[in-house]
């Protein structure tokens, strides 16, 4: 905004769905910089960390995807992202379909199997 440009690429439309419209507004109009305590507020970020644990912070939350299965993780990240442009109804239906893809894979499977037998699952994107 100060220097003569508006956030583009999707900014004036996905910030206002994230903070609300009020406050998204004050930020696009004002061009204010706003602290990571205020981004965590605002549920502009999920986490705040100092700078020198951030990589430590980073690995461990993509530990955490990788042990998840591939599939999953790509199909709800679908659901989320198209459903956010859709309707509740419409949303509702493509996580469904969502859904009925991801349960019948060979990682839905391993990870029921791998549950019973009380071990770590293999996911293989499948």
């Amino acid at each position: 905004m100060k220097i003569g440009v508006i956030p583009a690429a999707g900014g004036t439309q996905r910030l206002p769905r994230i903070i609300g419209i009020t406050k998204a507004k004050e930020l696009l109009y004002t061009g204010d910089f706003i602290d990571a305590q205020e981004a965590y507020r605002l549920n502009l970020v999920n986490k705040v960390v100092p700078v020198d644990k951030l990589m430590e912070a980073a690995k461990e939350l993509a530990r955490k995807l990788m042990n998840n299965p591939p599939l999953s993780v790509k199909f709800a990240k679908r659901a989320v992202n198209a459903g956010m442009q859709l309707d509740l109804a419409s949303a509702l239906e493509y996580e469904a379909f969502c859904a009925a893809i991801v349960v019948s894979s060979e990682d839905r499977v391993e990870g029921f199997k791998a549950f019973v037998e009380k071990r770590k699952p293999v996911y293989k994107g499948r």
